[in-house]
């Protein structure tokens, strides 16, 4: 019997169904009442908002199932798009392609002894010769004469090259006098040294020194030697100091060869603006 309205209340009803008062609760006793809102499956009696069994029949009320996490089988199945695959850029293999071989035929241009890569290194001034000496010069008794050189920056492959010969210097002996009269003096011969800059000076100062090239004491001779890349400073020395007597007349033409990767033209530009800014 309801503690409330004094209605019959069936066995095992935890709710009055006609005031809602909850089963064995003092009658005054403020309850919050839910609005019903679901109905039993099985005898159709109405049920309370939260109620897990009904109060008639005792059936379990259906409570719908929460979403789960697992994914449908038939999304699943659906298939994944593959993703956009870029584009072969033909135009930009080509390019880069006859940009190496541009490329690696300069550098074959630059560096190669191949006749055609010699004109090339020539029609765009890569390759210089330059003069050191041309002219016939007469060396004194135990004396020497010296022509100074300079290579520029950048310079590489460089080489001086040249020819010379020696005669006695006028006609006062003949050879056979001079030779009878001093062995040692020796008429045609003449030693010639290539010499770097602090070489030079310690040479000149009567040491031993170390060369680029020296030929010892001849009357003729090829001169060729090779020197290293970079700016540096040289002497072309011609010694006739082993003659105490005699002095020699030279016939000699020596040229310096080398490389360079910017023009002359670009160059004295160069030393010009340096010049004015010194200024």
């Amino acid at each position: 019997m309801c503690s409330k309205c004094a209605a019959d209340l069936p066995d095992g009803s935890q709710f009055c169904l006609k005031c809602g008062q909850p089963v064995g609760v003092p009658d005054g006793t403020a309850v919050t009442t839910a609005i019903a809102v679901l109905a039993c499956s099985k005898c159709g009696a109405t049920l309370p908002e939260g109620a897990e069994f009904c109060a008639k029949c005792g059936k379990p009320v259906s409570i719908p199932a929460k979403t789960s996490g697992v994914r449908d089988p038939a999304a699943s199945s659906k298939p994944i798009p593959p993703l956009p695959q870029r584009k072969f850029n033909t135009g930009r293999m080509v390019a880069l392609s006859l940009l190496a071989v541009l490329v690696g035929g300069l550098m074959w241009a630059a560096t190669s002894d191949h006749p055609f890569a010699q004109g090339i290194q020539e029609l765009v001034g890569w390759t210089h010769d330059q003069t050191i000496l041309e002219t016939p010069f007469t060396v004194s008794a135990h004396n020497f004469r010296y022509y100074k050189f300079s290579l520029p920056e950048g310079s590489m492959h460089v080489a001086i090259v040249g020819q010379f010969g020696v005669s006695p210097e006028g006609n006062k002996k003949s050879r056979k006098d001079a030779n009878d009269t001093k062995s040692e003096d020796t008429v045609s011969d003449i030693e010639v040294y290539v010499l770097s800059e602090p070489a030079f000076t310690v040479w000149q100062n009567g040491y031993v020194a170390s060369s680029v090239y020296e030929s010892g004491r001849v009357s003729h001779g090829s001169l060729q030697a090779d020197l290293p890349a970079g700016a540096g400073i040289y002497y072309l020395v011609f010694s006739n100091k082993f003659a105490p007597k005699e002095g020699k007349s030279v016939d000699a033409t020596v040229l310096l060869r080398y490389k360079s990767w910017l023009p002359e033209s670009l160059r004295r530009m160069k030393d010009r603006f340096l010049n004015w800014l010194s200024l």
